[in-house]
């Protein structure tokens, strides 16, 4: 299931969160298609300005950071670079689309593989 975890200073991601959350869903659809809108899972967090420091000292205008989880074996594909180019570019775009160009060139996508046998959704191991 793609998970995505996006941080962000509070004051930027209010009032947006439902535009983001949509752009960010479609992102994933683009790649994977439309499957996985039901199982896209977005997660907002937003933090205080004075919560996010860079270089020893807060942060005047941080961009959004991504953590995207996904399953590992996406990672051993014939395609594999290509799917990781494309998800790191639409959720880069999405992430710009909503908070503007401004941010582009700061924004983080790391994505974040977890093998199929350490998941599981409702307390059960989830299977191959």
């Amino acid at each position: 299931m793609p998970h995505l975890t996006v941080r962000a200073l509070e004051d930027d991601l209010a009032g947006r969160e439902v535009e983001l959350i949509g752009a960010l869903t479609d992102a994933v659809v683009e790649v994977y298609g439309d499957w996985a809108r039901e199982i896209a899972v977005v997660q907002l967090i937003g933090l205080p300005a004075n919560r996010w420091g860079i270089g020893g000292k807060p942060a005047e205008s941080p961009s959004p950071s991504v953590t995207f989880g996904i399953n590992e074996a996406a990672f051993s594909r014939p395609d594999a670079q290509d799917i990781v180019a494309r998800l790191i570019a639409g959720v880069t775009d999405a992430i710009v689309a909503v908070f503007g160009e401004r941010v582009r060139s700061g924004v983080t996508v790391e994505l974040v593989g977890t093998p199929m046998e350490r998941t599981g959704v409702g307390g059960v191991m989830a299977t191959p």
